[in-house]
């Protein structure tokens, strides 16, 4: 279930069926089985709702969308998964609930009923949603914790319209937009994407994830819609659990957090890249579905040797016992796809791995995979990028903990793990700006004096704070936007074990000595899965970047 769109207005010289059209037609791609529309009044507005289906649960009518409750009163659009849907559906029918068919979009929508804006926050998965209540004359937007599922809004002259892709709105407002400055800064000087509500056309906001909008539409002229956060961050104060305990913990919750994405009515593969991520994610699914059920794994490879994963892909391909689906990654072929692939990702692309992502989406569709696990978010939770390091340095000289700072630098040191893939082009963007080196100005009048850059260095938080700095405005956004965009483009669904709630709540509060230990980057993910793993997998050092050579 992949797109959803709605307008809402008290102009009556606008046609909203006419302008729902044009936004569902804009976000076809992302849901090629079904589409719905459903059109209706509440108070002095008229609104409409609309949906591109993309089938993965429940496969039959009884999923269309927009769905209506029994009586007619409550109306939702809905795109994404709801994975704990199953055991949300035996809460509801113990409480007397009566469901219809098998789909998940039911359980949400009679969710939202019995539980009304608390819903959201008992679910785990990824998700956009409208849910309207005639009756009550409210309309409610909401986006998952982590903006996994991606939502827009603008509010015109015309109306108010929201939708999952930002052209959908460019066309069902039919307005020209300016551009925006400080996403148009942030892009060009920090190479970051979605770290702030405004997109590159202004007016147009990107949802923020973990909230809930409540609009009133029994209120007077304006709508006045009120955000609200529903979802925040566990105490990031450090566990006190002990190695050995969080290691368990590690492995059970990462565990279920799989098993619960593997719910599907389609076939369901994993995107393999030889690492430390995607393959805990391959060995845990091959325990789970057993010998006889085959898994199927997608990965790309290069040509050149210097980028290629190829040796250890195919290692982990032969440890369980299942043939890849290969890829070859071109040079040429990204120049060729690159205007495609921007008109599908609404914005500027941050680097040409967003192409390998859509050849990768090209092949699952070409072989018939409609869901596909991938590992997005571990090096955020786990402290897997070489900059962690760095900050963790940092922290410990600025609290005087000078003989573990040594430690940690000796160990990292003798392992040869981050300091030999050590590059001041790189590190330099965590530097205060104070610092940094001098480079060409390619800025023009309206973004001189860099008013709109942020800070990306450590700052004065811990550690852990940082990371969750990187989960919610700097690294997570621009990741799940592109693999959302990219998977979405050939109609796949991409889902994230390592962004599961409860992982993230239990995982990212650890102490960095059991993320960063004896020079080794996530260490307590290594442990938890170095017996489902070769060795020579689990205890990697080398891992290169998803990149185009």
């Amino acid at each position: 279930m992949c797109a959803i769109a709605g307008f809402v207005t008290c102009r009556g010289e606008v046609d909203p069926g006419r302008v729902l059209d044009r936004m569902i037609h804009a976000q076809a791609h992302r849901g090629p089985d079904d589409q719905g529309r459903w059109l209706g009044q509440a108070g002095r507005y008229r609104i409409t709702l609309g949906s591109c289906r993309l089938a993965i649960l429940d496969l039959s009518p009884a999923g269309h969308q927009p769905m209506l409750s029994p009586a007619g009163r409550h109306v939702l659009t809905y795109n994404g998964e709801v994975y704990n849907y199953r055991e949300l559906r035996s809460e509801l029918e113990q409480d007397g609930v009566v469901f219809r068919g098998r789909s998940d979009t039911e359980v949400v929508l009679q969710a939202l009923i019995r539980w009304g804006d608390a819903a959201p926050g008992r679910f785990n998965g990824m998700w956009a949603l409208a849910w309207l209540d005639l009756d009550a004359g409210t309309l409610l937007l909401s986006r998952d914790p982590f903006g996994i599922k991606p939502l827009y809004y603008y509010e015109g002259p015309q109306g108010f319209y929201f939708g999952s892709e930002i052209k959908a709105i460019l066309l069902g407002s039919g307005e020209r937009f300016s551009v925006s400055p400080i996403a148009v800064m942030r892009y060009l000087q920090q190479s970051l994407l979605d770290a702030q509500e405004q997109t590159f056309f202004a007016k147009i906001q990107l949802f923020p994830p973990g909230h809930n909008m409540r609009i009133d539409l029994h209120a007077g002229k304006s709508l006045a819609p009120s955000l609200k956060r529903f979802w925040t961050f566990p105490s990031l104060d450090p566990s006190n659990g002990s190695a050995s305990e969080c290691i368990g913990s590690m492995r059970e919750i990462f565990t279920d957090a799989v098993r619960l994405r593997l719910r599907s009515d389609v076939p369901v593969g994993v995107l393999l890249s030889g690492g430390l991520d995607s393959s805990s994610i391959a060995t845990v699914m091959r325990s789970l579905l057993g010998a006889s059920d085959g898994l199927l794994l997608i990965s790309g490879v290069s040509e050149d040797r210097r980028y290629s994963e190829e040796p250890f892909i195919d290692r982990v391909s032969k440890y369980l016992g299942c043939e890849t689906h290969k890829v070859r990654l071109r040079p040429h072929q990204a120049f060729d796809l690159l205007d495609h692939v921007t008109w599908f990702n609404d914005e500027p692309i941050l680097s040409l791995s967003s192409v390998a992502h859509y050849q990768l989406m090209e092949r699952a569709r070409e072989i018939g995979i409609k869901v596909i696990l991938s590992g997005q978010g571990a090096d955020e939770l786990l402290c897997g990028y070489d900059k962690y390091v760095g900050f963790y340095l940092q922290s410990l000289v600025r609290d005087g903990a000078w003989s573990t700072a040594l430690r940690v630098l000796t160990g990292f040191a003798g392992r040869g793990t981050i300091l030999s893939r050590f590059q001041l082009s790189e590190a330099k963007r965590y530097l205060p700006r104070a610092i940094c080196p001098k480079e060409i100005d390619i800025l023009g009048p309206l973004l001189k004096g860099g008013r709109f850059l942020l800070e990306v260095g450590l700052g004065d938080g811990t550690l852990v704070d940082r990371q969750a700095a990187d989960i919610s405005q700097f690294s997570i956004p621009a990741l799940v936007h592109y693999e959302d965009r990219m998977s979405m483009a050939c109609s796949r669904e991409i889902r994230l074990p390592f962004l599961d709630p409860r992982l993230v709540s239990a995982v990212l509060p650890l102490p960095p000595d059991l993320k960063l230990r004896h020079g080794w980057t996530k260490w307590v993910l290594r442990k938890a899965l170095e017996g489902s793993l070769p060795p020579e997998i689990a205890w990697r050092k080398d891992k290169q970047a998803f990149t185009i050579p």
